[in-house]
């Protein structure tokens, strides 16, 4: 059985699993979804077409599931979907999905996300990702899974940040940071590669030497975007894991339709 401090309000059509915990002056909505394990702190408003999964954290002070800060919305039936063994400190904002953006925000697994962070609507973030204390993310974001962003960082809307990218304390993103690239400043700049992060990740210094060389060719080499993309094609065969970095990153560029970081 759940266990329901006396002074939430659970709506009775509300799903909750075995062993969630709801803390004392929580809310939680009809179209609520909860698995097991998951702890919910005092003075939360879980709401909307909500779907948390397994063994989080949320503490107190969240709003989760509200309605996005978007005037077209018009009362769609859209939805946010948290996954499992999520970390989420106080008065964090979370939103659903809007029906111009394919009607889902999506938080993934393993995530630690700090105080006073915004999730607007269709934002997709990845697992493994580090979201220090308010962060803002703009609705549309992409997040990539091994992201770290720094304190007050703000991303604009529509912008992507590759996997394993990280972004300095009170860094402005306007545009796409790629994969294992350190972005840092306002307006952001490129600023070598993540090395540490992606040691500590098992990666071995072959690997890394390999992202380091796709580093230059994009940032150092004076090259168009164009011909650093040629240069980047070069490098196939070091090795299979070599191999599957680079994919990551030249497909992040196919797809980069605000530019990138530079």
């Amino acid at each position: 059985m759940a266990t329901i401090h006396p002074t939430a309000i659970v709506d009775p059509q509300a799903r909750l699993g075995h062993s969630v915990s709801i803390g004392a002056y929580t809310t939680v909505g009809a179209h609520v979804s909860i698995d097991e394990g998951t702890r919910i702190g005092a003075h939360c408003v879980i709401e909307g077409r909500t779907t948390i999964g397994r063994d989080n954290q949320i503490f107190q002070f969240n709003s989760i599931g509200a309605i996005p800060q978007d005037k077209k919305y018009d009362n769609e039936p859209c939805e946010l979907h948290i996954g499992a063994r999520n970390t989420i400190r106080e008065f964090c904002t979370f939103n659903i999905g809007s029906p111009g953006g394919g009607g889902l925000t999506r938080v993934g697994d393993d995530n630690w996300i700090m105080a006073y962070v915004h999730v607007a609507h269709d934002c997709l973030v990845g697992h493994h990702t580090i979201i220090a204390n308010a962060t803002q993310l703009g609705g549309h974001v992409h997040i990539g899974d091994w992201v770290v962003l720094g304190g007050l960082t703000g991303v604009h809307q529509f912008v992507r940040v590759g996997a394993h990218a990280m972004a300095g304390f009170q860094t402005r993103l306007s545009q796409d940071v790629p994969p294992f690239v350190n972005a840092v400043g306002n307006p952001a700049q490129a600023q070598g590669i993540n090395a540490e992060g992606l040691r500590r990740r098992g990666y071995t210094d072959e690997r890394i030497a390999q992202v380091k060389r796709m580093y230059r060719a994009l940032y150092r080499q004076g090259l168009s975007l164009a011909d650093a993309k040629r240069a980047l094609q070069a490098m196939r065969g070091a090795s299979q894991a070599s191999d599957d970095d680079l994919e990551l990153v030249l497909t992040f560029l196919d797809a980069a339709e605000r530019g990138i970081v530079r």
